[in-house]
Order: structure tokens, then C-alpha cells, then sequence
């Protein structure tokens, strides 16, 4: 990327695959790209893939277009082998389109939205946004598909109140999420084929919607210019659309910035740099001196999906997705035993820098620094799954790297959140917390370090390359 010649050059591969990648649904579709692009092939849970994969394979599977596990197997590969996992989610906090979205007030045409996740939501006013997201659409030959789609204009826009008209507004700056928390879309005037409904008097939309006449039909749900622009988009008519899974997206670029380019300025940092890391390294993996390895373990991705609600979902990661993987690729109690005995996982989710506004919200000997290095996330409490061990363990991989760790707990007098690696470890694969330090984590616009994007994707270089053999050398029970 010419524009940052000097800039480490896994960072600005990052960017290209964030400003790709608005959604979740965007973010897996560009990750089996990448896969497919260096030999990984394509299998479908619905079918009995057990018979054709091979040792020394590369292969790959998507759940509900919203998570995906990729893997490769060890050249001797047979059941009972561990997996090396590196577990990363691709949600983010967001606003989504609601299944009843038409609004109308004061002659703008509004979209009602719901919130997901714990955003910073006042990050998002005044921001220029766009939609995105997965469509169900009719075919010619009489079936339906869910294809993606991504408005690369902007649409929407979530305006502030003038000051003139709110002289306190800096005091204590709070909003109602349901009535002030609106989006326009544009003007009832500027609807040149406005039916009528969508031009009726102001808003009529908080009395009772008519339900449509067909049950699949979402026309009556949504105002018309929505639908004929994203049928625009997909070449197909608005009647063909029967259903749809959008959000709202910042249409401002991921950049570089800083006075070195040290930073990465960008939305849904958190955790889309731990995907695309995750992505990469096994993606790389493939082509470097160890692959196929003759022995050791199957080395793995997975990438979730809802993290940032609870991860209760059928492509969550409280699914039966890595147990599914476990149960397939060794089929007996026995086998599976062993797997799981034999496997690691890594929780790679952003982590919290130390704030230079805030230094007092961290604790004193804990404080994570932008491009210092991946940090190591423990909590007694166990909101994170790092122990002794599996610490020891992932020091030892950044050192054959050359890299750097750090060490991050909260304050006492302070919650702690949590990632995938607690519901993952409860499978029994010993597992860790890791992450990049960030800031302004779950803004619009959050703030990272563009030296550690190769940070992690070195980690899991190492993880693939050298866990198994490791662990071999370590005596624990």
C-alpha cells in the first residue's frame, strides 16, 4: 500500500481486509477467500466429510455464513490427535435494522435500530453510515438465496442536538437509545416513487403495523427507497427480497496514523485484528518449511460469532462447534479423550492499553502499552482462562519468536469483562487469554498498534510451528 511505504506491511494487509469486512457475515466470506486462495478446501457439515479428508489436508467449514473453523492435518495424522486452536470472534458492537424498520417524523425519513453489544453508543452520532449485511433473495429457478451485501455510500446519519438548543449538553452527556437514538435516511420530499404509505402523515410509525398480505414479504416493513437501493445493489427487483439481516457501518476508512504510522485508526478493532491475524497465520502456515508436519497436532482456527452478547448462539462459541470438530476428527470416548488431552487453545481478544488520560484505571504493575508486545490476560476469578501453565507455555512460543509479552490484570475494585476462552475451557483444552493492547475499545472509531498486527501473527506462527513438541517436554500431571 503505497500510501504507507514505510508502515509494517501486515498492518495495511489488515486494513484491506477490515474496510472489506462490515460484518461478521463479510468477515468470515473474506477469511475462506484467503483460505481457499493457498489450497484449503471447502466441506460442509451436512455432509459425511469424515471419509475424504486426508492427512496433510487443508479444509475448512462455515456455520450460518457467521463463523468458521478452518484446519490442517499433520502428515501421520490419526484420531486421538490434539488440536491447536486459535479462537478469535468477529462480532462487534453495532446498530441493527429492525425487522419493522419504517419511520417517518417531521418529514425525514428515519430507519428504527436496535443496539448490539456494549457500544459507546454517543461515538456513533454524527458519523457518516452506511448499511450492511446478508439478504434472502428469490431466484429464477424458484429457490432463494442469502447473499451479501455492502452499501458503499453513505445513507444514515444519527444527528446531534445544536448546542444553541441544548446549552448543557457538556455537562452530562446522555441520550435516550430508543427515541433520540433514531437514524434519517433522507427527506419524504426526496422520494421521487414514494408509494403513499411511506409519505403518510408524521410519525404514524409507533401505531400498529398492518401485517403484510404475504407472510414471507417485507415490503410493508421497510420504506421503499431502502428496498429498491439494496436491490440495486443485488440486481434483483425489491419483490425478490424476502428477508434480510442488515447493520450499520462507519464508511469512514481504517487508516494508519501517528506521526510513525504507529497506530491503526479503525472500526471494529476489537476483534477483527485477532481474526485476521488467526486467518493469516494459518493461511501462512501452509506454505512454510514445517508443513505438512510428519506428527503433532492439527492446527486450527475458529472464528465466532455473537461474543459480544453472551456467545449463545449456533455459531457462537458455547456451540457445538468445537466439540462438533473434536467428536468427527476422533470418534470414539476414547479417542476424544485424548484429543481433548492433547489440545491447546488460545482466546486471542483485544486487550486494554494503558489510557495516558486514565493511568489510575489500571492497576499499577499492570499496564499493557500499544505495540509493546501481546499481552497475557489472568484473572483469579477466572473471567479469563489463563493459568501458570498455559502462561509458561505461550511465553515460551513468543520467545522462540523473539517477541515480547506483557501482563494484564484488572483492579480489584473494578470488574472484569471476558472473552470466548472461560466457555471454551470448560471442553477441557487447556486454554488462555491473550490480546493486543487497544484503545477506545468498543467506540465507533477504536485505536491500536500497527506493529502488533505482526506481534500476534508471529505468536501463532510459533503456536502451529512448535506447540506440539513443547508440550511434549512439559511434565504437568
Amino acid at each position: 500500500m503505497m500510501l504507507y511505504p514505510a508502515a509494517p506491511e501486515a498492518a495495511t494487509r489488515f486494513l484491506k481486509f477490515v474496510n472489506a469486512s462490515p460484518t461478521p457475515f463479510h468477515a468470515v466470506h473474506n477469511a475462506a477467500l484467503r483460505l481457499e486462495k493457498v489450497g484449503f478446501k471447502k466441506i460442509r457439515e451436512k455432509d459425511e466429510w469424515e471419509k475424504d479428508i486426508q492427512p496433510g489436508g487443508k479444509y475448512y467449514f462455515v456455520r450460518n455464513q457467521a463463523a468458521l473453523v478452518a484446519f490442517t492435518l499433520p502428515q501421520t495424522w490419526k484420531q486421538g490427535a490434539g488440536l491447536s486452536i486459535v479462537a478469535t470472534h468477529v462480532d462487534s458492537p453495532n446498530l441493527k435494522i429492525r425487522p419493522i424498520s419504517k419511520r417517518t417524523k417531521q418529514n425525514y425519513l428515519q430507519v428504527g435500530v436496535e443496539t448490539y453489544g456494549g457500544g459507546i453508543w454517543h461515538s456513533w452520532l454524527d458519523r457518516d453510515l452506511s448499511i450492511a449485511g446478508r439478504v434472502v433473495i428469490a431466484e429464477r429457478n424458484g429457490g432463494f438465496q442469502s447473499k451479501l451485501v455492502k452499501i458503499d455510500k453513505p445513507l444514515l446519519r444519527i444527528p446531534t442536538l445544536a448546542i444553541h438548543l441544548d446549552r448543557n449538553v457538556n455537562d452530562s452527556f446522555k441520550f435516550n437509545q430508543e427515541t433520540e437514538f433514531v437514524p434519517i435516511l433522507g427527506l419524504i420530499a426526496g422520494q421521487l416513487n414514494a408509494r403513499k404509505s411511506d409519505s403518510d402523515s408524521d410519525d404514524k410509525s409507533s401505531g400498529p403495523i398492518t401485517p403484510p398480505k404475504v407472510a414471507s414479504s417485507v415490503q410493508e416493513n421497510h420504506h421503499s427507497a431502502l428496498l429498491q437501493l439494496i436491490a440495486g445493489e443485488l440486481s434483483v427487483a425489491p419483490e425478490e427480497i424476502h428477508d434480510f439481516e442488515l447493520s450499520l457501518y462507519d464508511t469512514q476508512p481504517s487508516v494508519l496514523g501517528g506521526i510513525n504510522d504507529e497506530f491503526i485508526f479503525s472500526p471494529r478493532l476489537d476483534n477483527l485484528v485477532s481474526s485476521f491475524c488467526a486467518v493469516e497465520a494459518l493461511s501462512e502456515s501452509v506454505t512454510a518449511d514445517y508443513f505438512p508436519t510428519s506428527e503433532g497436532n492439527v492446527n486450527c482456527i475458529a472464528l465466532f460469532n455473537h461474543e459480544e452478547i453472551g456467545s449463545v448462539s449456533t455459531s457462537g462459541a458455547e456451540s457445538s462447534l468445537i466439540p462438533s470438530l473434536l467428536n468427527r476428527l476422533s470418534p470414539t470416548p476414547a479417542t476424544v479423550a485424548q484429543s481433548i488431552a492433547r489440545s491447546f487453545l488460545i482466546s486471542a481478544d483485544m486487550g486494554h492499553a494503558i489510557h495516558p488520560n486514565y493511568t489510575s484505571k489500571h492497576e499499577d504493575k499492570h499496564r499493557p502499552f500499544i505495540n509493546g508486545g501481546i499481552a497475557i490476560k489472568t484473572n483469579a476469578k477466572q473471567r479469563y482462562a489463563t493459568d501458570a501453565i498455559s502462561s509458561f507455555i505461550v511465553k515460551q512460543l513468543v520467545e522462540r519468536k523473539g517477541g515480547r509479552v506483557q501482563e494484564f490484570e484488572v483492579r480489584n475494585d473494578m470488574p472484569c469483562g471476558s472473552t470466548v476462552g472461560p466457555m471454551l475451557s470448560k471442553i477441557g483444552i487447556r486454554t488462555i487469554d491473550v490480546g493486543n493492547p487497544m484503545l477506545s475499545m468498543h467506540s465507533i472509531r477504536e485505536t491500536a498498534g500497527s506493529h502488533d498486527v505482526q506481534h500476534a501473527i508471529d505468536l501463532f506462527h510459533s503456536f502451529f510451528e512448535g506447540f506440539a513438541a513443547l508440550d511434549k517436554g512439559l511434565t504437568v500431571d
